[in-house]
């Protein structure tokens, strides 16, 4: 909000929001992440997606992990590090459409690094990714975190501690330094990309990761840069979402608004038993299809046109049961519309909780910005001493299995699930939102984005409306989890609509109330008016629905 009321826009702010997260919710990302972003350009009246997803190391085959006696990448260590594609994505998303000097923008992290800001709840308590469950795993093997985030014979970190990040702030710093030696905004911030990718931080990284036996070397940090593409579109009700392509996971959340085009949603009283029950079936088939064909479009043939034609839903809409629930996992072939291909082999599930966060920014100009930052967790690499932030994980997301669309292979990007979301209203950018959530996120933003348009909330309403999730689809994220049938319910949800879906045929699960999703959203109203929302879930939920109760 400093930088909007400075004269900045909207890509400003994001940017700068997002380097904050990068210190204050290391557990969630840091500079060693990912940050896929939608954006409105409001001079240019258009919306444009920002491929910040990571690159797997030309070192990376079958063979590097078979060598190794892998079938599956580790979930944590630098055999799953990529190269970071946060700093890369969000300098190049200023040098085509930001306003204002690098080092302003960079200022308000690189302060909290140097000055220090109080541990929160969050960071500090966190299951699984803060700092209290991954104080001994510091203490012991990773000397780089515990140098930045453990205190000698400390009991452990506690909240309102002041933590100081000095060489995460050496970092940024070297960042405002360069924009400043360089004078004008564009040298500026090429500097500093060349800094991070092709000087002393490359190297540093480089080095740390060969040290380990990873596969992450110089010339892929020297060689990787931001694709910029047109988004993927479907039309909803005189309104247009947009998402990213097939690297991610985003247009899953197309596919079934296609699926749920055919039925008559208003008619159905929200959250009633048969309302979700059509939600929770659309879903299973457009995950289904995710699981079958996403990848990275550089180097998988993804039949997206296909999957979203309005021919091919028609035909997938009729494998719903109204009254009772699919167990299988039922992929289509889009070629031969209403052809089942075989189910794919599913794991024990495991829940991979939070790692994520969201930036949603609108500004006076009409520019709407929608960024998902995440990875460079440090549950997940050790913090490397001279930088102060971990490498990423998400190469885990890759399979192992020859002909799989998301089989690792050098160069590639993996399969996301991070999912930024725009919306417009007729010609009129109208929505910018998302979440954290892993596979969830497109679950919560279709449920929020439903609320709204068919039920007719207002924004922060919608938010707050409880939601379900469903587990039923492989696990984006090691080692690629299922439970067939599973919808896990918020305790809001009526006990009569959960024994009715149960009759149906689905396993339903009680979770923590006001635990699915962490949506942040903001809208453009018809009067010119900015409205924002924000999700209470982040305080209220105790922990992630990992716990959830059979009812």
């Amino acid at each position: 909000m400093d930088l909007l009321k400075a004269g900045g826009n909207a890509f400003d702010a994001a940017v700068a929001a997002a380097l904050v997260e990068a210190v204050v919710n290391p557990h969630m990302f840091t500079l060693g992440g990912e940050c896929p972003m939608l954006l409105y350009v409001a001079a240019q009246d258009r919306a444009v997606a920002v491929n910040g997803n990571t690159m797997a190391p030309a070192k990376a085959t079958l063979k590097a992990y078979g060598d190794r006696g892998l079938d599956l990448i580790p979930p944590i260590g630098v055999l799953a590090a990529g190269v970071p594609a946060a700093v890369s994505a969000l300098l190049e998303v200023l040098k085509r459409y930001g306003s204002m000097p690098l080092e302003d923008i960079v200022e308000p992290a690189y302060v909290l690094a140097r000055e220090g800001f109080p541990l929160h709840e969050g960071l500090v308590n966190l299951p699984g990714f803060g700092l209290q469950d991954n104080r001994r795993r510091f203490a012991r093997e990773w000397p780089g975190s515990a140098s930045i985030y453990l205190r000698g014979d400390d009991p452990g970190p506690r909240v309102g501690q002041i933590l100081v990040n000095a060489p995460l702030a050496g970092v940024l710093g070297t960042f405002k330094a360069a924009a400043r030696a360089k004078g004008q905004r564009v040298a500026g911030l090429n500097a500093a990309l060349d800094l991070f990718y092709r000087g002393e931080a490359a190297e540093a990284m480089a080095a740390f990761v060969q040290e380990r036996d990873g596969l992450l070397e110089f010339s892929d940090f020297a060689s990787f840069g931001t694709r910029f593409e047109d988004p993927v579109r479907a039309d909803f009700k005189a309104h247009t979402v947009f998402k990213c392509g097939p690297w991610s996971q985003g247009p899953v959340f197309l596919q079934l608004l296609r699926l749920l085009d055919g039925f008559d949603l208003a008619a159905l009283a929200h959250n009633s038993p048969d309302y979700l029950h059509l939600w929770v079936e659309a879903a299973k088939l457009a995950y289904a299809d995710r699981e079958q064909y996403y990848g990275d479009p550089e180097q998988v043939s993804v039949p997206l046109e296909e999957l979203l034609s309005e021919k091919y839903n028609a035909l997938r809409r009729q494998l719903i049961d109204g009254h009772r629930a699919d167990l299988k996992l039922r992929p289509g072939d889009p070629w031969l519309p209403g052809a089942l291909l075989p189910k794919t082999e599913v794991r024990q599930a495991r829940n991979w909780g939070h790692g994520t966060v969201h930036v949603a920014v609108a500004d006076k100009h009409g520019n709407m910005a929608a960024l998902t930052p995440s990875g460079g967790w440090i549950s997940g690499n050790e913090v490397m001493p001279s930088l102060g932030f971990a490498l990423g994980t998400r190469m885990q997301t890759f399979y192992l299995v020859e002909g799989h669309p998301n089989v690792v292979a050098p160069g590639k990007r993996p399969r996301t699930t991070l999912s930024p979301s725009l919306a417009s209203h007729g010609s009129r950018p109208w929505m910018a939102f998302g979440t954290m959530g892993g596979d969830q996120q497109d679950q919560w933003t279709s449920q929020f984005f439903l609320n709204r348009v068919v039920f007719g909330m207002s924004l922060q309403a919608a938010i707050e409306a409880p939601k379900i999730t469903c587990d039923h689809f492989p696990g984006t994220f090691y080692p690629h989890a299922a439970a067939p049938g599973q919808v896990r319910l918020e305790g809001r949800v009526a006990r009569e609509t959960a024994e009715e879906l149960s009759r149906r045929g689905h396993q339903v699960l009680w979770a923590p109330d006001w635990s699915a999703g962490y949506i942040c959203a903001v809208a453009r109203n018809d009067n010119r008016v900015l409205e924002a929302g924000a999700d209470p879930r982040g305080n209220k939920s105790p922990a992630f629905p990992a716990t959830a109760l059979a009812w």
